[in-house]
C-alpha cells in the first residue's frame, strides 16, 4: 500500500489544503499487469475527522493502514478544521470543499472510482455528522455511510453550547434557530431524501453508552427507523475516545457493501 500525505490548493478556500491518501498495493508488476492496474479505479472510503482533530487524527490515533490491507480500498482523509463540514456563516465554505472538491481532486490525482456503489464515507464525532450529511443529501453518490459517536443532533449541540455561553457554532450554522428544518439538519435530510424517494444509502450508527452524545445518536436512530431506512445500529460500552473508535473502525470495513462481510 501507499500512504500520501497531498497538499494541493483548494479553489473554494483560496488556500493550500491537505489530505492524506491510502492507496492498495497493485500487486507484482508481472508482464501486462502494470498497464493493467494503471486502469484500476479503487473503491473509496472517505474517513472524516472530529472537530479537534485534523487529516492525520485517523493515521495517528489508529491502524486504519494495516486494517484496509487487502480489501482493494482507497481511503482519503481531508482536513476541514472545525467547520463541521459546512459553508459557514462566517468562515469558508466547507460544504462546498467536502461534497464538490475533495472528490473531484482526489480523482483527478489518484485513480478512484466514481462509480456509487464503491464510494462510501464514515467519520467519528463532528465527522459522523459530516458523514451522514454527505450520504443523506447526496445518495446517489454513496452507497453507505458510517457514524461512530456523530453529533447527529446538531440542534440540541447548538443549544447546548448556547446555553454554557458559547458561540462557536454560532459563527458555522448561524442563529440556532434557524438550524431545525434545515439542509445543515440530518433529521430533517432524512426526512426530505423519503419524501422525496430518493436513493437509501446503507447507514452504519454506533455509540458508546457513555458518551456525551449517546442520548443523540438514541434519537436519530428512533427517527431514521421511523422513516424505514435501513440503519445498522450497534451500541457498546464506551465513551468518546479513540479506544472506541479504532475499534469500531474495523467493524465498519467489515461492514461496508462490497468491501468487507456483513
Amino acid at each position: 500500500m501507499a500512504l500520501i500525505h497531498c497538499h494541493f490548493f483548494s479553489q473554494v478556500l483560496g488556500l493550500m489544503s491537505t489530505m492524506s491518501v491510502i492507496l492498495p498495493d497493485p500487486g507484482p508488476l508481472e508482464e501486462g499487469v502494470a498497464s493493467k492496474n494503471r486502469l484500476t479505479r479503487y473503491p473509496t472510503l472517505y474517513l472524516l475527522h472530529g472537530l479537534s482533530d485534523d487529516h492525520t487524527a485517523w493515521q495517528r490515533r489508529t491502524s486504519i493502514e494495516r486494517y484496509v490491507e487487502g480489501l482493494n480500498l482507497a481511503v482519503v482523509m481531508p482536513a476541514v478544521q472545525r467547520s463541521f463540514y459546512t459553508d459557514m456563516v462566517t468562515g469558508q465554505r466547507y460544504w462546498k470543499f467536502i461534497s464538490e472538491e475533495i472528490p473531484a481532486v482526489a480523482r483527478h490525482f489518484f485513480p478512484l472510482s466514481e462509480d456509487r456503489d464503491e464510494n462510501y464515507v464514515a467519520g467519528l464525532s463532528m465527522g459522523g455528522y459530516g458523514a451522514f450529511k454527505l450520504a443523506l443529501t447526496y445518495p446517489e453518490r454513496y452507497a453507505a455511510a458510517a457514524s461512530l459517536s456523530g453529533t447527529l443532533d446538531v440542534v440540541r449541540f447548538a443549544q447546548a453550547e448556547q446555553a454554557a455561553g458559547q458561540n462557536e457554532l454560532k459563527h458555522v450554522f448561524g442563529e440556532t434557530e434557524n438550524l431545525a428544518d434545515s439542509p445543515n439538519e440530518l433529521f430533517h435530510l432524512a426526512s426530505q431524501l423519503v419524501e422525496q424517494g430518493r436513493a437509501r444509502p446503507s447507514l452504519y450508527q454506533w455509540c458508546g453508552t457513555e458518551d456525551f452524545l449517546y442520548a443523540d445518536n438514541v434519537h436519530f436512530r428512533d427517527h431514521a427507523e421511523s422513516l424505514d431506512l435501513a440503519v445498522t445500529y450497534e451500541e457498546g460500552p464506551g465513551g468518546h475516545d479513540w479506544s472506541c473508535w479504532d475499534a469500531q473502525i474495523q467493524r465498519v470495513l467489515t461492514w461496508l457493501p462490497g468491501i468487507g462481510k456483513q
